[in-house]
């Protein structure tokens, strides 16, 4: 895919699979995210194996994809590491660099409303290296 086809695809999609370095090994699961400024915004619960695994090591790997049959997979792979953007947990404190990607989230997930229960986290990642495909390509000239 092109720049402008990821950012397409990625405002488009509504979960990614993550997945974290664990002192049991990988932990991989499923996330609510945002794609905005160039970063894969997720936000996590503050208490969780995944949290506990980024703190320890906060490189990650994460996949985005769709499609049914084999001519229409299409994907994304982002990896890098995540830093923590806010209070954790989240109350609702204002933070300029959430403004963004919080109204994003809740425009794609909750109706406009952003809601902070006291439980989750963001984390911000930029990606180091972003791997794509699109099986519809495959054929044509």
């Amino acid at each position: 895919m092109t720049a402008e086809e990821v950012d397409a695809f990625l405002a488009e999609q509504r979960t990614v699979r993550v997945a974290t370095n664990g002192t049991h090994g990988p932990h991989a699961t499923p996330l609510w995210f945002v794609w905005h400024g160039g970063a894969m915004w997720l936000t996590s619960l503050s208490r969780s194996q995944r949290w506990a695994d980024l703190a320890a090591d906060p490189r990650i790997a994460a996949v985005v994809d769709a499609g049914e049959d084999y001519a229409e997979l299409r994907g994304v792979e982002l990896r890098g590491r995540v830093e923590v953007v806010g209070e954790v947990p989240r109350t609702g404190e204002p933070v300029p660099e959430l403004e963004g990607p919080e109204q994003a989230f809740a425009d794609r997930y909750t109706g406009g409303t952003m809601y902070h229960d006291g439980r989750h986290g963001w984390l911000k990642l930029v990606p180091e290296k972003i791997t794509s495909w699109d099986f519809r390509k495959v054929g044509s000239a």
